[in-house]
């Protein structure tokens, strides 16, 4: 190959990579757009959310750089959404509570142990104790 041919076929490889880079940052950035509006601040924020293939897909996405994931279904593995969650600290923890607008919310709570009840709108009720902290946990409720 001569050094012209080699320069062609650099500048050609360069352009394909610079293309597939910009690709690549457009879907982060559609990812993220898909996200719902955070609530909260500080160190106890939460989203919910998941309704819709892209919130959903952004939401899963997301799970695991979040201490906590919460996931809501019925018995049949159909989504489940406004569930009211209240999230309750011990030892100090603080404590949550919010109503899930969809099948996947994400929260940013402080290390800590927590119970969280989770209630359908027809009064079903579930409760797990969490230990958060040392990467993402997911808490899964079905009814």
């Amino acid at each position: 190959m001569s050094s012209v041919q080699a320069f062609i076929v650099s500048k050609n490889l360069r352009r394909a990579l610079l293309a597939c880079a910009c690709a690549a940052g457009a879907l982060g950035v559609q990812a993220q757009s898909a996200m719902p509006q955070w609530k909260g601040e500080g160190a106890v924020r939460y989203v919910c959310g998941g309704i819709g293939s892209d919130e959903s897909n952004a939401m899963r996405a997301a799970m695991k750089e979040h201490p906590l994931a919460l996931l809501f279904a019925r018995a049949d593995g159909a989504y489940l959404a406004d569930v009211q969650v209240d999230i309750k600290g011990a030892d100090g923890a603080p404590s949550l509570a919010l109503r899930a607008s969809g099948p996947v919310c994400l929260v940013d709570i402080p290390a800590g142990r927590y119970t969280i009840d989770a209630t359908t709108t027809g009064g079903d009720a579930k409760s797990q104790s969490v230990t958060v902290g040392g990467g993402s946990k997911t808490a899964s409720f079905r009814f």
